[in-house]
């Protein structure tokens, strides 16, 4: 049965996952929240450690929550159900539907999707510094480090784009948040 549930959770994921990893996060959440395969903070720690290692983070988190329920089986379970959708829609796109990108509709479909690809992102971005720092609405309490982190990663990418002129490299970024998080958590 847990097989079976990875697989139809995932695969759902799979197909309603539009804009990437990061539009795909709060689409995981729901799944793995009310399957209770994970709790809030344990998923935002995968979140992070599936950021920071080689590979879409959607994958990664399929993997690691297939593998944490079921084992090695229940990580190819989940993984093949969160990357099967999109594999299908390649297939079919290429045979069958060269043409249909240059469809006006088509590109009318594309562009509308953008905003809210881009609204999802950031809606996903706000609950989780918001949820880390301050924690959750019915026990509202600051976590100082959250805090301390989330100022000095602000404060590195302002930083950066003033002196720079450009803008901070996402991998740039990665290190100086592990290298912060050692430091503040480590203490």
């Amino acid at each position: 049965m847990i097989y079976l549930d990875l697989f139809l959770g995932f695969l759902k994921v799979g197909c309603f996952a539009f804009g990437g990893a990061y539009g795909a996060i709060p689409l995981i959440r729901d799944v793995v929240l009310s399957y209770g395969w994970m709790n809030d903070e344990m998923l935002t720690y995968m979140i992070a450690v599936s950021e920071s290692t080689p590979g879409p983070i959607m994958v990664n988190l399929a993997t690691y929550v297939g593998n944490s329920q079921a084992g090695f089986l229940g990580a190819v379970v989940a993984t093949l159900a969160v990357v099967l959708p999109s594999f299908l829609i390649i297939l079919l796109v290429t045979a069958l539907l060269k043409t249909a990108l240059k469809n006006k509709y088509v590109q009318a479909v594309l562009r509308g999707l953008k905003p809210c690809v881009i609204g999802i992102v950031l809606a996903t971005g706000i609950y989780m510094v918001f949820g880390n720092c301050f924690g959750a609405i019915s026990a509202l309490g600051i976590n100082l480090r959250a805090v301390i982190v989330t100022a000095i990663l602000v404060a590195s990418m302002l930083g950066y784009k003033h002196f720079k002129k450009k803008k901070l490299s996402p991998i740039l970024l990665i290190a100086i948040a592990a290298m912060v998080g050692v430091i503040v958590y480590g203490l």
